[in-house]
C-alpha cells in the first residue's frame, strides 16, 4: 500500500535539494559533503540511494499545518529548514562525540577532517536560514516569516544550549534526572516543539493552539530522546548502525544511567558513579550493565518513554485537527514508541 506520508517527505526532500546547489565549480565539494551527509551521494559525490533520515520533524510540521487548515505545500520551506537545522546539529554532534559512523557510513568529519566537518555543518545551518526566506515567495506575510525565523533561531540556540549541558556532563561523576531532562529539552525536544508549533504558525493557528503544539512537541521530543538512549545501550547494532552498548563504552550519561545514579543514591550506593569516574581506563561495560540491570533501568526507561508518548497523545487530542492529519498524526506518534533505530 502507498505510504500516505510520502508526499510530505518528498515535498520536503525537493525543497532541501533546491537549497543544496551552487553554480560555482570550486564550491561543489562543500555542497557534496552536505549531500553526502544527507544520504544523496557517496564520498566521491556520485549519486547514491543511501539510507536517509526519517524526516520526522518536517513531516510533523506539514501534517500540523494541513490539519489546522493551512496549505501544507506552502509550508515546505519551513519544513526543509527544520530538517537542515537538524542535520547541521548531527554533523557537529558527530564531531563532538567523536562518532566515526552514522547510518552505517563514515561521518563527514571522519572522511574530510574536523575543520571541513565544522564548516560543512555551519554551511548547512546558514542554508536553513536562507530557506526560510522562501516563505515570502509562496504568499506568507513579512510578519509571519519573521515569526518563523525567530522560532527557528530560538530553537537553534536551544539545541546548542542542550549540547553544552550534554558535553558538560562528560566531566562530572554523575547527574540527576532533572538535569538530564533539562539537557534533553534543549538538545532534542526543542526541535520537535518547533516542528509542531511552526506547522500551527503557518496555518494561522491561535497563540493558545501554538502553545499546545509546542508542549506536544516537547513531550514527544523527550520520548524520542529517551528511546534513543534505550537503543544506545540495548539496540541491535545491525539496525542502529552503532556498536552494542556504545553509550556505555563511551560513558555517556543518558537516561538509564541518570536513573541508575538516582536509584543507587537512594540506597547509599555509588557503584555506577565509581565506574564512571574511572576515566583512566576503558569503560567496564559488563560492570556498568550489571549496575543498570540491578536498578531495573531498562524497564524504567521504557516506562518513561511511554509516559511522554501518552502525554503527547493527550495534548494532540485537544487540537481541532482536520482529516487526514487527524488520523495520520496519532498513528505516526504511536509508531515511534516501538522503534528500533
Amino acid at each position: 500500500m502507498p505510504d500516505p506520508l510520502d508526499e510530505y517527505r518528498q515535498a520536503t526532500e525537493a525543497a532541501m535539494r533546491r537549497a543544496l546547489v551552487t553554480d560555482d565549480p570550486a564550491l561543489q565539494p562543500l555542497y557534496g559533503m552536505m549531500r553526502y551527509h544527507l544520504g544523496w551521494c557517496d564520498a566521491s559525490f556520485a549519486p547514491l540511494a543511501a539510507r536517509e533520515g526519517k524526516r520526522l520533524r518536517p513531516t510533523f510540521c506539514l501534517l500540523c499545518c494541513a490539519g489546522l487548515g493551512g496549505d501544507w505545500r506552502q509550508a515546505t520551506p519551513y519544513a526543509a529548514a527544520l530538517e537542515l537545522v537538524h542535520n547541521f546539529s548531527l554533523i557537529h554532534d558527530d564531531i563532538e562525540d567523536g562518532d566515526p559512523l552514522r547510518h552505517h557510513r563514515p561521518t563527514v568529519w571522519a572522511i574530510w577532517g574536523l575543520a571541513q566537518g565544522i564548516n560543512t555543518g555551519d554551511a548547512m545551518w546558514s542554508l536553513a536560514r536562507l530557506t526560510l526566506h522562501d516563505l515570502r515567495g509562496v504568499g506568507y506575510s513579512a510578519d509571519t516569516v519573521l515569526d518563523a525565523v525567530a522560532l527557528l533561531d530560538r530553537t537553534s540556540l536551544a539545541l546548542c544550549e542542550g549540547q553544552y549541558l550534554d558535553i558538560g556532563f562528560e566531566s562530572r561523576p554523575s547527574i540527576t534526572l532533572d538535569e538530564y531532562e533539562h539537557m534533553a529539552r534543549g538538545k532534542t525536544a526543542a526541535l520537535f516543539a518547533a516542528a509542531f508549533q511552526g506547522g500551527g504558525l503557518l496555518a494561522g493557528a491561535s497563540a493558545d493552539v501554538q502553545r499546545r503544539l509546542a508542549d506536544l512537541g516537547l513531550a514527544l521530543g523527550l520520548a524520542f530522546q529517551i528511546a534513543d538512549d534505550l537503543l544506545g545501550i540495548w539496540g541491535d547494532p545491525a539496525v542502529t548502525g552503532k556498536p552494542a552498548a556504545s553509550d556505555l563504552a563511551s560513558r555517556k550519561k543518558t537516561y538509564p544511567v541518570a536513573y541508575t545514579f538516582a536509584w543507587e543514591a537512594e540506597r547509599g550506593l555509588r557503584d555506577l558513579e565509581q565506574l564512571y569516574r574511572a576515566t583512566d581506563a576503558p569503560a567496564d561495560v559488563a560492570a556498568i550493565s550489571r549496575c543498570l540491570e540491578r536498578a531495573g533501568a531498562r524497564e524504567h526507561t521504557q516506562q518513561a518513554t511511554r509516559r511522554n508518548h501518552e502525554a503527547a497523545l493527550s495534548l494532540l487530542a485537544t487540537l481541532p485537527l482536520r482529516e487526514p492529519a487527524a488520523s495520520l498524526l496519532p498513528t505516526l506518534i504511536a509508531s515511534l514508541l516501538g522503534r528500533d533505530y
